[in-house]
């Protein structure tokens, strides 16, 4: 389609004779196009002068389609060897300036369109300006080892475009950002210097090509100014110096920055490399909320040095930098994509209005402000394409009294008043949108403080320590700190025991190793102090172990830490993926260790704020250890087949023990695991260093341990326990599938096979782990004595007990009519049985035909045994140790009661003591009462 039976609106001639005049010179152009070209000169003397130069061209380009013209046009650049590049440029860059006013003006084309066509130009005139510059370069020998054959992918120089250039955005009278860099990998280290010299004089070559002005006007004013360090640095540098500066100095514009940058001419695959290395830098693993501080202080610094703080107005304000304006909108997206796009890919894009859409969708900014912003940038960045069209100059103000207004809102095709109205409402409305984001109390003046908080003497003591831990070491940390300090005590004091919980906050405050971070995130969600109060109050060792890992507190604002529970093969395959990215093992074992701590974080706060029952609880730690395991086993093999081979044979199943093999867990629990393999008949692995089958299989079941248990830089997993094994310590840590078969069917004691009615094939080979439940279900189902098997039980009962007597009161797992106890019970009736359930509610199920139960003693053993878990539950996610009537903290304290339903401690430890009482005569009836200890 032609322009004409494309347009969708119309410039009004400020000057209608001038408009007119210059639609008279286009004598063959349609009838229904001069309104365009009159509009567009009449009320700007630049496109009235472009129209009047390039008649002849514009009367052929306006009767075909927009594109075409435009195509054609980019087909008819100069090569880099033209021997007057510099002026077949500027013509060109006038008939792109122009084409595109008219699509801009006609609506012919979206802001997008406008944006993507000029940078498209910016691109070539680049590769233009540059190839000619390196070919002067070769021509003279200067750029060692280097020939023409080069110039095609820049003689190893990449030229990176910043800013709106990098982003597709370009503006109408835009500058351009570049930053010049070569790759010093492609020269000797003797050449580097001439290299070095050569690369500098091609980019001011370069440069000049694009800016200087001459009769012919100019491609492009060009900024270098963005390389690192630019008041000290050449202005091309090489990939390596460049990458130094970043890990080292790198500051958060920079980063902002480098969210838009893109390799625009001379060795793209050269430049997309150097960016990919820049990931890290700009990308934070952690939700870099100190990002949103930076960028207010920039912003505050750019109003300063501009001298913007006056009222938004429709005449003289800046469209860019002013209140309300451009960049607070470009701002506001490039820190929040700062703030989460490390952890989330899908948010890292260039362009503003992707970035604000994809920000919405993740829950990061709500929808309806995305919307608002999203029209509103449109619309200022087509006011600012109107500002500079009026005479092409790189300006982003308003026109400053009502005539040139009068001028500028007839570019439009506007009424003044309407646009000045719709202009200012703009400006307010961006600016209240981003401020509450950047500033989102605002400053309280200092009359209106608040009077200080009065706390116990011991409090006091307790808070004139802060100062002096590690977390407030720098002035950054103590600012915010400040700022957020009486948030934080009022939420202290509002607790039920203040003095108690400011000495809980003590403890987690005084474990942080750092707390710039970590404030910014506290000043940015202040719901998240409620949280952690309550956290640190309730569970003091949950609060410990925040400080030790506040980097889960990530997980908790990314979006979904309140959703439904995703299940094990979601978990599964988010912490696959997750590893998937990196190639470094040691990265790998950390990255797993991340996912792990912010997963059982949210368990354990979902418990703390009974949003899941204790049931749920034990299932859903399982699920993560269980994905966890899943998901490492995979990275360890592929680790330790790099230097010895894959697996021999048929592989190895992972067995999940225990209350891993039940499906239930706490927050303490460690991993009951055994490996089992089938080497199939193999002697022995293929890799460069291979092994004996045997040693193979021991050697990569300590590997996954150690991946599992051995403490990073990001802590560790879990315990691993693998005295379940056949023949306990004393066997091989990996085990024959054959031999395990015939330890088990021949060998094994009962408390083995007792131990198997919960075994669970939970990674690894496939076919291996069906193998081991087909045997695992055929040896259970096998008929055995009765009378053996409870004699051998009671013995049980009795080591126990004489091992691990119940210490204390509320102890809910030791002793008779406690959880190990009644699990033994659960055990037993499964063997009896044949049956292969695992989970204990449904071995006590079996247990009802077993030993036959009536209703009344089936259902007693079932409640205590849930009472009994609910206490446990509550107690591993309170604390390591013992929970005890005396010392338990009031929010522990309120905690249990909450979960158990007793009215207070001593009388929880009763409401045990009865249930378990009644457990163990029934257990002790069918089994044996286990023998007196001294």
């Amino acid at each position: 389609m032609t322009f004409a039976n494309r347009m969708t609106r119309c410039p009004i001639p400020f000057d209608v004779e001038k408009g007119r005049e210059a639609a008279g010179r286009l004598p063959t152009l349609p009838q229904d196009l001069r309104p365009l070209i009159s509009g567009a000169a009449g009320s700007s003397t630049f496109l009235s002068g472009l129209i009047s130069a390039e008649a002849n061209w514009l009367a052929q380009a306006l009767v075909s389609e927009p594109e075409v013209a435009r195509d054609a046009l980019f087909e008819s650049l100069p090569s880099y060897e033209a021997p007057d590049l510099a002026r077949d440029l500027r013509r060109a860059k006038g008939r792109v300036a122009l084409l595109v006013a008219l699509a801009d003006l006609g609506g012919v084309w979206t802001l997008e369109e406008v944006t993507k066509t000029l940078t498209d130009f910016a691109d070539l005139a680049t590769d233009r300006a540059l190839n000619a510059a390196l070919a002067a370069e070769i021509r003279r020998n200067k750029i060692p080892g280097q020939t023409e054959e080069d110039i095609a992918t820049g003689a190893g120089m990449a030229v990176i475009a910043m800013g709106k250039m990098g982003a597709f955005e370009l503006n109408y009278s835009s500058d351009i950002d570049l930053i010049c860099l070569f790759d010093e990998t492609r020269f000797d280290a003797s050449d580097y210097a001439e290299a070095r010299s050569a690369f500098i004089r091609a980019t001011r070559a370069m440069a000049k090509t694009l800016s200087e002005r001459t009769k012919d006007g100019y491609v492009f004013r060009t900024d270098l100014r963005l390389r690192p360090d630019a008041s000290v640095t050449p202005v091309a540098m090489s990939m390596d110096a460049a990458e130094r500066y970043y890990e080292s100095s790198g500051r958060t514009w920079e980063r902002a920055a480098y969210i838009k940058a893109r390799a625009a001419a001379g060795d793209i695959e050269a430049g997309r490399k150097f960016l990919a290395t820049l990931h890290p830098f700009v990308w934070r693993r952690h939700l870099d909320f100190a990002a949103i501080q930076d960028a207010h202080d920039m912003r505050l610094r750019i109003r300063e040095h501009k001298g913007l703080h006056k009222r938004p107005s429709h005449l003289g304000h800046d469209l860019k930098l002013g209140q309300g304006g451009i960049r607070e909108i470009e701002f506001f997206t490039q820190t929040r994509q700062i703030i989460a796009g490390g952890r989330d890919p899908d948010l890292r894009h260039p362009r503003t209005v992707e970035g604000l859409t994809a920000l919405a969708g993740k829950g990061w900014v709500d929808e309806a402000d995305a919307r608002e912003l999203i029209d509103d940038y449109r619309a200022l960045r087509e006011a600012e394409h109107r500002v500079q069209m009026i005479a092409d100059q790189q300006t982003q103000k308003l026109p400053a009294n009502e005539t040139e207004f009068e001028r500028l809102a007839c570019l439009s095709g506007r009424d003044p008043r309407d646009y000045a109205a719709e202009l200012e409402s703009m400006f307010a409305r961006v600016s209240a949108l981003t401020e509450k984001f950047f500033a989102p109390g605002g400053e309280a003046p200092e009359e209106a403080a608040a009077e200080p908080i009065a706390f116990s003497e011991l409090a006091e003591e307790t808070l004139s320590r802060w100062a002096s831990y590690p977390a407030l070491r720098s002035p950054r940390a103590v600012e915010i700190f400040a700022r957020m300090r009486p948030a934080l005590l009022e939420r202290l004091r509002k607790t039920g025991r203040p003095d108690e919980a400011i000495d809980h906050f003590d403890g987690f405050l005084r474990g942080l190793p750092a707390g710039v971070q970590l404030f910014s995130l506290f000043e940015a969600n202040p719901h998240l102090l409620d949280l952690v109060v309550d956290v640190v109050d309730t569970a003091p060792a949950l609060g410990q172990y925040l400080a030790r890992n506040a980097g889960v507190f990530d997980a908790v604002i990314g979006g979904d830490f309140f959703a439904k529970w995703p299940g094990l093969d979601a978990l599964q395959n988010a912490l696959s993926a997750e590893l998937s990215g990196p190639d470094d093992y040691e990265v790998k074992l950390d990255r797993a260790r991340i996912w792990q701590k912010e997963w059982q974080f949210r368990v354990g706060v979902h418990h703390l704020r009974g949003l899941i029952t204790p049931a749920e609880t034990g299932a859903q730690y399982s699920d993560v250890a269980e994905a966890v395991i899943a998901a490492l086993w995979p990275v360890v093999v592929e680790d330790f087949a790099r230097k010895h081979g894959l697996p021999p044979g048929r592989g190895a199943a992972l067995i999940g023990m225990g209350s891993l093999g039940a499906g239930r867990i706490n927050a303490q629990s460690d991993l009951d695991l055994i490996i089992i393999y089938d080497g199939a008949g193999a002697d022995s692995s293929d890799g460069r260093r291979p092994l004996a089958t045997r040693a193979y299989y021991a050697r990569i079941t300590q590997a996954m341990v150690t991946a599992l248990s051995a403490p990073t830089a990001k802590g560790r997993l879990y315990e691993v326990d693998m005295r379940l094994r056949p023949s306990g310590r004393q066997g091989p840590v990996a085990t024959a599938l054959d031999s395990f078969k015939s330890y088990q069917a021949e060998e094994a004691w009962t408390w083995e096979h007792l131990a198997l009615t919960r075994a669970r094939p939970l990674a690894g080979s496939a076919e291996v782990c069906a193998d081991v439940e087909d045997f695992r279900q055929a040896l259970l189902g096998e008929p055995r004595s009765r009378e053996a098997t409870l004699k051998d039980v009671a013995n049980m009962r009795s080591r126990l007990a004489s091992a691990k007597p119940s210490a204390y009161a509320l102890d809910a797992k030791a002793g008779p009519g406690r959880l190990q106890d009644i699990e033994l019970f659960a055990e037993a009736a499964a063997l009896l049985a044949g049956a292969p359930v695992r989970r204990v509610q449904d071995q006590l199920a079996c247990a009802r035909d077993v030993f036959d139960l009536d209703d009344g003693k089936a259902e007693a053993l079932s409640s205590a045994y849930a009472l009994l878990w609910k206490v446990q539950a509550a107690a591993r996610l309170l604390s390591a140790g013992p929970v005890s009537i005396d010392t338990t903290a009031s929010g522990s304290t309120a905690f249990l009661l909450r979960e158990t339903g007793a009215p207070n401690l001593p009388a929880l430890a009763e409401i045990i003591e009865r249930h378990a009482t009644v457990a163990a005569k029934i257990i002790d009836k069918h089994v044996g009462r286990p023998a007196e200890t001294d």
